[in-house]
């Protein structure tokens, strides 16, 4: 994969962000997002060898839209400044997240602010078995990749049925379970970009088993 070719697309679009230009550039776009489903492909067959319970997500599938919503974000640009791709998409679970954009570079798993019934499953399986979770978050080979939980919006009291005095009240507050391990541009286009992406896969599998074993509750 050109990730050099991919930035630079990226770093044009953002100065002609409009449908206009992308039309006039859209077999160069189309290149490049062929380009990136293929290695998304053999990225999908590398990390299945390594988890037996890997729900296969072809590239074409995992692969986001670069097209902004305007319907619900009218004040947003066209077209987005990043190219995103979940993998390990089992329905109504937290997938494994790319993110290759111009400001950052990241790769994320878990929950973003789950719907009630989940975020209600998430809570109830913190409160039965809490230490377990505790215990996943401060492993310290996982504090030193993604730091602590990503930082969002928390209750300001104990959530419906828990007390203040809840062992895990911090945990519990929280609206989104997720966390997030930083890269550079550099870290992409190391040519070991890849066994990169699979030591933070395997070291964040944890914890996404076990917001998906609480959220199927």
């Amino acid at each position: 994969m050109n990730f050099e070719a991919l930035f630079a697309f990226l770093e044009e679009l953002q100065q002609n962000n409009t449908k206009e230009w992308m039309d006039a550039h859209r077999k160069r776009y189309t290149s490049i997002r062929k380009e990136l489903i293929l290695w998304l492909d053999d990225l999908d067959y590398t990390i299945a060898q390594l988890d037996d319970a890997y729900y296969p997500t072809p590239g074409k599938k995992g692969i986001n839209r670069i097209n902004n919503n305007l319907m619900f974000h009218p004040n947003k640009p066209v077209y987005k400044d990043h190219f995103g791709a979940g993998l390990d998409k089992a329905p109504n679970s937290a997938d494994f997240y790319i993110h290759l954009g111009l400001n950052e570079c990241f790769l994320a798993g878990g929950f973003w602010r789950p719907e009630p019934k989940v975020l209600r499953s998430i809570r109830d399986g913190i409160d039965y078995n809490g230490d377990d979770f505790k215990a996943i978050l401060t492993k310290p080979s996982f504090e030193k990749l993604f730091g602590e939980l990503y930082e969002d919006e928390k209750l300001t009291n104990p959530p419906k049925g828990f007390t203040k005095e809840h062992p895990h009240i911090d945990l519990l507050k929280n609206k989104t379970f997720a966390v997030v391990h930083e890269l550079d541009r550099e870290d992409v286009l190391d040519p070991r970009f890849k066994e990169k992406i699979t030591e933070v896969y395997l070291e964040m599998l944890p914890f996404r088993r076990y917001l998906n074993e609480a959220a199927s509750l």
